[in-house]
């Protein structure tokens, strides 16, 4: 019937009253990572149609019993499942596409049972932070993105002049935690806005210092799927990046301070110190931080300025007109317009300098959904 749809019949029920609520989504696969990422534990999903709507409601059946057995292997008992999670939500950038099963563990051997699960059973795996210093396409992550930021991942402890935390602390907690047991040498991680686990995979870093100075041993998942506390002198750490964990999952981390007890007064100088260099320095728009490594010779940010590209444009995607190195989001940016204006300066560097720059944000994902 003419001006007879889906979106009339939505209207007219929530006309009706205050319950139930209906929403109308003019698309099947836009119904279904809708539908999928508002179920919660106990409820009920019905489909029904004359057409087509059962191309929504098949894939959601299955990834809702692969859900199932992630919860079954993880032996947490209140393990946070959620499919087709917005990774917008989950990065600093404020862009990406859904995550296909949002897991967030509380224990470590409930993230080494997942890790396991996923590889017996074909399923990939990565690992997300805060997102500080990543960006994910916009067709999402299939597979499983594990959150470890609750429950033992959120722990902090000072003792014995070591600090011991979970990969879901955030590095300005670390900071806290030091300046409160007047431990130097952690002031420049009081403004870096990722967590423990990033840090420790990318080898993160400001102010001349480096994560793994700080560092006495890393807690991972290993190859095997098995908790392994590894030491520092078994971990080769280059800039901002550890190859020798790549293939595990940092769970946790020890960290020493470089010398012994330091005044609080000499703290505190360099904390403001290190904020003072940031604000001044880095844009307050979300971004992903620095997106290209330094080069030999030159700072990438430097760079970019006197090829002339510093402020340019891609839909919401600007290079920061506050340093060069920094793809902050207007608003409204997409992935392929933060990637876009990455593949203009790289090009650019290369035609113009003859220099190959590289990256240091983590690009992960698809371009179109896959799941």
């Amino acid at each position: 019937i003419p001006g007879v749809g889906g979106r009339l019949v939505a209207d007219e029920v929530n006309a009706a009253g205050p319950m139930p609520r209906a929403t109308f989504v003019p698309e099947l696969l836009a119904a279904r990572l809708a539908v999928g990422n508002a179920i919660r534990p106990g409820d009920l999903v019905v489909s029904l149609g004359a057409g087509n709507v059962h191309e929504c409601a098949v894939p959601l059946a299955r990834d809702l019993q692969l859900a199932d057995a992630l919860i079954d292997a993880s032996g947490e008992d209140e393990l946070v499942v959620r499919l087709y999670e917005p990774m917008a939500k989950h990065t600093t950038l404020r862009v990406g596409g859904p995550a296909q099963f949002w897991v967030e563990p509380a224990t470590f051997e409930g993230a080494a049972r997942l890790v396991r699960h996923c590889r017996a059973h074909g399923l990939p795996l990565r690992v997300v932070g805060r997102g500080s210093n990543l960006l994910v396409r916009d067709g999402g992550i299939p597979g499983v993105v594990l959150h470890c930021a609750r429950g033992e991942f959120d722990a902090l402890r000072v003792e014995a002049g070591t600090i011991h935390a979970g990969a879901g602390v955030r590095l300005k907690a670390v900071a806290g935690a030091a300046r409160s047991a007047l431990l130097g040498g952690f002031e420049w991680m009081e403004g870096i806005p990722g967590t423990v686990g990033g840090a420790v995979r990318m080898n993160a870093g400001a102010m001349g210092a480096e994560t793994f100075d700080r560092i006495r041993s890393v807690l991972v998942v290993n190859a095997a799927g098995e908790l392994e506390e590894r030491p520092r002198s078994a971990i080769a750490a280059g800039y901002r990046g550890v190859s020798a964990i790549a293939d595990d999952y940092a769970l946790a981390a020890t960290f020493v301070s470089p010398g012994g007890p330091c005044a609080p007064e000499a703290i505190d100088e360099a904390t403001e110190a290190s904020r003072r260099k940031r604000k001044a320095s880095q844009p307050l728009a979300p971004s992903a931080g620095c997106v290209f490594k330094n080069p030999a010779g030159i700072a990438a940010g430097r760079l970019i300025d006197e090829l002339g590209l510093k402020g340019t444009h891609s839909n919401g995607a600007e290079g920061s007109p506050v340093h060069a190195n920094f793809i902050v989001n207007t608003g409204g940016a997409r992935a392929r317009d933060v990637l876009a204006l990455i593949g203009r300066i790289r090009r650019a560097a290369l035609d113009q300098r003859g220099i190959h720059l590289e990256l240091e944000v983590e690009i992960t994902g698809e371009d179109e959904l896959l799941f």
